[in-house]
């Protein structure tokens, strides 16, 4: 299989980063991923999600997530935040440190390896 890039040029990626209250990492994971796979994630139906979101816990830090997707429009993706503020908050919100939700950090793909480059790189 060769090589694909992680996003595509002209795409956007969403950077979340959570910190849990101390020692529920792994409590987070199972909220979050029962969240995630649940008929209430409108992000799943959005034609405009490109690649689905993925979780990722800091090496460092086991309090300390990280959830990045791509998306086709910055727009795009908070309507689906709105759509989902308006039902009841998922259960992985109580697990977040703090009381504020902090939304995610937006950054457009300005350079992605090409698939007919990364071709030449078969696995």
């Amino acid at each position: 299989m060769p090589l694909v890039a992680l996003a595509e040029l002209g795409h956007v990626v969403h950077v979340y980063d959570f910190r849990v209250k101390p020692g529920c990492g792994d409590e987070f994971i199972v909220a979050f991923n029962e969240f995630d796979y649940s008929d209430d994630n409108v992000m799943h139906e959005s034609d405009a999600q490109i690649k689905d979101g993925v979780l990722c816990r800091d090496a460092a830090d086991p309090d300390r997530f990280f959830l990045i997707g791509e998306w086709r429009s910055i727009e795009e993706h908070r309507a689906c935040l709105t759509e989902i503020s308006k039902r009841s908050k998922p259960r992985f919100f109580d697990l977040l440190e703090g009381e504020k939700w902090v939304p995610p950090v937006y950054a457009m793909v300005v350079s992605s390896t090409p698939a007919e480059y990364l071709a030449k790189f078969k696995r």
